[in-house]
């Protein structure tokens, strides 16, 4: 029996959850989303874009101020390292074309086969 070979490299998963809607219930334009594929695509060297059913995020929205939602696009890219100060400046880019409190940008060790 052959000896198992631990050879993989780790790497990181970020992800990104956009919401599909203004605060106000506007629908935002395809084209945002396009920008951001086409700019994770130009930095990352390839992008995922979970589009076609947006997922719904729940949370409490304060003391009695009961359940906020939101529609999210996720998008995905793989990188090799994370330089926190770039994604610092580029939520807070998002959150400002997005008109957003907050964009939640999340990211996880993984390792691919």
């Amino acid at each position: 029996m052959r000896e198992p070979v631990d050879d993989l490299q780790p790497r990181w998963l970020i992800e990104l959850f956009l919401p599909t809607t203004s605060n106000g219930g506007t629908r935002f334009a395809r084209e945002m989303f396009d920008r951001v594929r086409d700019e994770l695509l130009e930095g990352f060297g390839g992008v995922t874009l979970f589009s076609r059913s947006p997922a719904e995020g729940l949370w409490a929205a304060g003391r009695g101020e009961g359940t906020a939602r939101d529609r999210v696009i996720t998008a995905e890219v793989m990188a090799d390292s994370v330089d926190r100060d770039w994604w610092a400046r580029y939520r807070r880019d998002l959150e400002a074309r997005f008109s957003q409190e907050e964009i939640l940008i999340r990211c996880y060790r993984i390792w691919t086969l």
